[in-house]
This record gives C-alpha cells, sequence and structure tokens, in this order.
C-alpha cells in the first residue's frame, strides 16, 4: 500500500503545483504575450485528465460511502450532500476552463483575458471547495479499507504515465515572463 500511498502523494503534488503556477499567472496576467497561449493549453489539458480521474475517485467514494454508512443519519446524508455539491462546482469550473481553452486554440492571444477570468475562477473553485472535507474524508476513513482506498483510487500505470507527461508540458511551456515565487 505504501508505494500506492507514494503514488497519490506525488499526484496530489502535482496537481497543486500546477494550480498553484496557474494561479500566479492569472494574478501576474500575460498582457497580450504569445507565449501564454501554448502554456495555458497545457495547464487546461492538464486539469481535463487530471480532474477526469479525481471526480471518478470521488464518484467511487461517493458510492463506497452509500454501501457503507448508516443512509438515515442526517449527518452522513449532509457529506453526501456537500460531495455532491463540491462535484457539481469542479464539473462546472472545469468545463468553463476547458471551453476557455478552446478559445484559446482558435483566436491565441485574443482569448487570453477569458481563459484567465475562466482559470482564477477555477483556482479559487479547487482552494475553497476540493480536497479534504471532514464529512466525506472522516466517514471513508472509518468505512474503508486498505482495499477500498486502492479501488477508489484507480490508478493504472498509463494513468500515471499521462498524468505525469501532462505536468512535464505545462512547465515545458513555461513563459520566461512568468515570475513564479522561490517558496
Amino acid at each position: 500500500m505504501t508505494e500506492l500511498n507514494e503514488r497519490i502523494a506525488g499526484e496530489r503534488r502535482r496537481l497543486r503545483e500546477v494550480r498553484q503556477t496557474m494561479t500566479a499567472a492569472t494574478e501576474q496576467k500575460a498582457k497580450g504575450d504569445s507565449s501564454f497561449v501554448p502554456f495555458y493549453i497545457a495547464i487546461a489539458d492538464y486539469f481535463e485528465a487530471t480532474m477526469a480521474r479525481l471526480h471518478g475517485q470521488d464518484i467511487r467514494m461517493d458510492e463506497m460511502l452509500r454501501d457503507k454508512m448508516d443512509l438515515e443519519d442526517p449527518e452522513n446524508m449532509q457529506a453526501l450532500e456537500e460531495l455532491g455539491e463540491r462535484l457539481q462546482g469542479n464539473q462546472e469550473h472545469l468545463k468553463n476552463l476547458l471551453a476557455a481553452r478552446e478559445q484559446l486554440k482558435s483566436a491565441g492571444e485574443v482569448a487570453l483575458d477569458c481563459f484567465e477570468t475562466a482559470a482564477a475562477a477555477y483556482s479559487d473553485f479547487i482552494v475553497t471547495n476540493m480536497g479534504h472535507h471532514p464529512g466525506s474524508t472522516n466517514l471513508a476513513a472509518k468505512l474503508f479499507t486498505q482495499d477500498d482506498w486502492a479501488y477508489m483510487a484507480d490508478i493504472s500505470p498509463a494513468d500515471q504515465v499521462l498524468e505525469e507527461q501532462l505536468y512535464s508540458q505545462v512547465f515545458d511551456h513555461l513563459p520566461a515572463a512568468l515570475e513564479l515565487s522561490q517558496s
């Protein structure tokens, strides 16, 4: 199980790095710099693949929790409702980010402001709403076995390779003008 935990931790670290880099870029703004176009496309490609997998994990978590928990307990139902709201919000923000990516692909630097608006909103949503939340996370910690966690994670070697390639693409396209803090 240690190998699985390490793979998940690595994936989460890279996701956080990409999100932080996206946040820094949207705060700085491209200001018409065309070198941000392939960078932002790479970010959206990364989020498309990674969030599809994470969404699948959260769907499996919801299904597994429903199978294992007391559905009559209002606190349990509240935790599932909150999980569902976060999943729906994530999908809406991701959809907006991907639409903005398509505008970048077709219009280039003309669509930079549109992408930055969608990316900033998505980053804010992720920071505010995603990650570990006590309700569903505590239930899963209490009810899931190690095998359950492995099933929920569902990280295939192909998924891992793709995620690492897309992560590299983001940083391979890092614009020279982008200033990132060293912290």
